[in-house]
């Protein structure tokens, strides 16, 4: 027998929590408990048992170690790098010779485009390295804030090789739209189809160079900013995933810092044939013993620094796992089939890619999880896609773009704390006043979704 409507309640229970708690790990925990409870209830077995069977399942997977240690071992250099100096020192050599306030925020904008590995690098890269530079042209921090939220996340979904393409690859191999090692190539062919991120990313210079008006709270912001000076209208008071000093005070940064662990990373993924696990590892070995050669760092500050910044990537991987553990509970409870049943009479192939985008979009503001939406509705959507009769890249570039937009609209998201951390602005300043251009893009988005559905449909 099946468990009919009663497998929507684990992932409502998750959504719902998630609103009221606005926290993602927990409501992710909670829903799998749930849905143990209704399996443990309608199949007579224990709770406990069924859920430590499937944590076990999944920590055991293969796909799962090797995200764990690659997002990982990419906070390690993140760190590394940071606390070399390189990192806020590139951006002071880039942008020297910025000289009025348009300069400054095309500035900020190259630079995110630049820092395209990870939207955590970027976030702290380019918060950090251009604070200073905008404040002495009176640009409000909400507004730096905008655009190096907007330039993080959404420019890593559209570049070829980041954390996340690498991420969602191994998504798309599990999910069986790509086969085992294409997961990569695959998503190369999908780019075109993110439309959130690249149009989230294209607009900025638009207002950068009046073409579109700054409009509400961040209007405000700027009349403020250029007749007082004052940058924000609330106080900064966060503390740091990442430890962000220096290792040494009385050492100059320098931008090879930066650069050459950048180079020997990108170096190290393409030999080995995309192989960013390989990659980060010898580029975190090679920054390590390169930091301790020119005694940038001891050895317990650079230890301790690989440690942290391994540590800074744990949250989002236990969020991660946990939402394996839920697809598991989907799985058991048949959630897709139930799914299909239930839409494909309602809806049609033209527009089942704006409906994934809308829907998911909901659920990625609402939770906060990117990568844990990915994990979870990819395996969903891409069986509907095909019992339909519907583009599976098209339909998955839907999600993509939906977990992107959470990230820049949720006011409690990763992406919009590490950004309100990085250019010390207020984290609900933030996102209050970003908000409104996050969903200029959206709607831009949406009618992108309905052409591509109709056009791929001919």
């Amino acid at each position: 027998m099946g468990y009919g409507a009663l497998c929507i309640i684990p992932p409502l229970v998750v959504v719902v929590l998630a609103i009221l708690s606005r926290t993602s790990f927990e409501p992710l925990l909670i829903g799998c408990l749930v849905g143990f409870l209704l399996i443990g209830y309608h199949d007579h077995t224990n709770v406990f048992t069924d859920f430590i069977g499937s944590l076990y399942k999944v920590m055991e997977d293969e796909s799962t170690v090797w995200v764990i240690l690659v997002c990982g071992l990419y906070g390690s250099l993140i760190g590394l790098m940071v606390r070399s100096g390189g990192t806020l020192k590139f951006g002071e050599w880039a942008l020297q010779r910025l000289q009025s306030k348009r300069q400054g925020l095309m500035g900020a904008w190259v630079l995110g485009l630049v820092i395209f590995l990870d939207d955590y690098l970027s976030a702290l890269t380019v918060g950090l390295s251009m604070r200073k530079i905008t404040d002495a042209f009176r640009v409000p921090r909400s507004m730096l804030a905008y655009i190096v939220n907007t330039t993080a996340a959404p420019w890593c979904v559209i570049v070829p090789i980041s954390t996340w393409t690498i991420f969602i690859g191994n998504i798309l191999e599990t999910s069986h739209v790509a086969v085992k090692g294409a997961g990569l190539a695959t998503y190369w062919k999908m780019i075109p189809f993110v439309s959130y991120g690249y149009i989230s990313v294209l607009i900025i210079p638009l207002f950068i160079y009046g073409v579109l008006p700054w409009f509400g709270r961040m209007k405000k912001a700027e009349i403020l900013a250029s007749t007082t000076g004052q940058l924000t209208t609330t106080t900064f008071s966060m503390s740091s995933a990442l430890d962000i000093s220096p290792f040494e005070e009385r050492k100059s940064p320098k931008v090879i810092y930066f650069l050459l662990p950048i180079i020997v990373l990108l170096a190290a993924t393409l030999y080995f044939n995309i192989d960013a696990l390989k990659g980060v590892m010898i580029a975190v070995t090679f920054t390590f013993l390169y930091y301790i050669v020119i005694k940038l760092g001891s050895f317990r500050q650079l230890s301790e620094t690989v440690f942290s910044g391994f540590n800074s990537m744990v949250y989002a991987l236990a969020i991660l796992v946990m939402s394996y553990v839920l697809k598991d509970v989907n799985d058991k409870m048949g959630l897709t089939q139930y799914v299909l049943n239930g839409v494909s009479p309602y809806v049609n192939r033209q527009l089942l890619p704006v409906l994934v985008f809308g829907s998911l979009s909901v659920i990625a503001v609402t939770t906060g999880s990117s990568w844990g939406l990915y994990a979870v509705s990819i395996p969903l959507v891409v069986p509907l896609a095909n019992h339909l009769g519907s583009n599976v890249l098209l339909n998955c570039g839907a999600v993509i773009s939906a977990g992107v937009f959470g990230s820049n609209a949720c006011l409690y998201s990763d992406a919009t704390i590490l950004t309100a951390q990085s250019t010390e602005c207020n984290n609900l300043e933030n996102g209050l006043t970003q908000l409104p251009y996050a969903l200029l893009a959206f709607a831009l988005s949406c009618v992108a979704y309905i052409i591509f559905g109709y056009a791929l449909a001919l």
